[in-house]
């Protein structure tokens, strides 16, 4: 043998042995784990998440699929990296069992999750005219005398506004826009902030599907007790019809069920928005055998096959639902309604 391979031999058993030391010690390739962050991970397998980097006091040990934000990858010599989640908490930075992933997302044909707050859909301060519905037409109705339990801008309305307005010397239109509804006695502040509430979002990218339902939920319990209001989805501090209550919901969780909005919720024609969510494609629709909290429940009017109501399932056969006179927690089917045209699910 020459020098030269002898050379060469040496060199490639040193480089042998120092591999073998680098695994032995637990130093392994970098291109099987993390060594920067990768933002946000999801779980391949099950693993444990510990208190310490050092990994010796178990927290928890979360599934497949669970979502987690990354903070820092933690680097020792001698060890395999290892990530800091948001919480606190600390995993295995190892390819084999976690993902790098922008998070948590329903299926591309479905409705697809935000992560931005979602924005109102529709004319903020419109005019309030007959057959409108909603929290403004409320207001207008009980200031006008005209309320009997069904807001719905009626022709006796129309008649009250107009001669309100002439009382006060503003254009006689019969209906109402800013400059009659400031002179009713409401304010500049209601008349943009009923029509511009958006539910605020209540779970993130780095959040798995049962936050996301969590979040819808949460949503819907903050309107609990507040009378039924045709054609209303506004801010907890009113009532919401059936539908109006479920669009809230799903804001919360970040899903925007366009071309359904809680502006236009108040429009006519849109009485019955329980109609275009269920006849909507971007939702799966599952067996009511496999039903699951934070599922939707569609009911029809009885002996007919046309939908008219709406529900959050709860699970154990209990809805959130907005049902006259008001929101409340009920039995999946009751003396009211309880044909059940079918299940959508909007978190998958």
């Amino acid at each position: 043998m020459t020098h030269f391979k002898r050379i060469i031999v040496t060199t490639a058993a040193v480089f042998t042995v120092l591999l073998a030391f680098a695994w032995a010690t637990g130093v392994h390739a970098n291109s099987n784990y993390y060594t920067t962050n990768p933002g946000i991970i999801k779980t391949k397998h099950s693993v444990i998440l510990y208190r310490d980097a050092e990994k010796t006091h178990k927290a928890t040990k979360v599934s497949a699929n669970h979502f987690a934000k990354i903070s820092q990858v933690i680097h020792e010599d001698g060890k395999a990296p290892v990530l800091k989640t948001n919480t606190g908490k600390y995993l295995t930075a190892s390819k084999k069992f976690v993902v790098k992933t922008k998070g948590y997302q329903n299926p591309k044909k479905y409705y697809q999750v935000n992560y931005t707050q979602i924005k109102p859909f529709g004319k903020i301060g419109y005019t309030v005219k007959r057959h409108y519905e909603g929290i403004k037409t409320w207001y207008i109705m009980r200031k006008m005398g005209t309320f009997a339990g069904y807001d719905k801008y009626n022709q006796a309305t129309y008649n009250a506004v107009k001669r309100f307005q002439q009382r006060h010397h503003l254009k006689v239109t019969g209906n109402v826009n800013e400059k009659t509804w400031l002179k009713m006695g409401f304010s500049k502040k209601a008349w943009t902030g009923i029509d511009s509430y958006v539910a605020p979002l209540k779970a993130h990218a780095w959040n798995g599907r049962s936050a996301h339902i969590e979040a819808m939920i949460h949503q819907a319990y903050r309107y609990m007790g507040n009378p039924y209001l045709v054609g209303s989805s506004s801010s907890p501090k009113y009532g919401t019809d059936c539908s109006g209550l479920v669009m809230q919901g799903l804001y919360a969780g970040g899903i925007n069920p366009l071309p359904t909005s809680s502006i236009h919720h108040a429009y006519p024609g849109n009485e019955w928005n329980s109609r275009n969510l269920w006849a909507s494609k971007k939702f799966k629709h599952v067996a009511y055998s496999h039903r699951q909290r934070g599922d939707l429940v569609f009911y029809y009017q009885p002996g007919t096959h046309v939908i008219w109501h709406v529900a959050i399932y709860l699970g154990k056969n209990k809805v959130i639902e907005s049902w006259p006179p008001r929101i409340m927690v009920q039995p999946i089917r009751n003396g009211q309604r309880s044909d059940i045209a079918g299940i959508a699910r909007p978190f998958n």
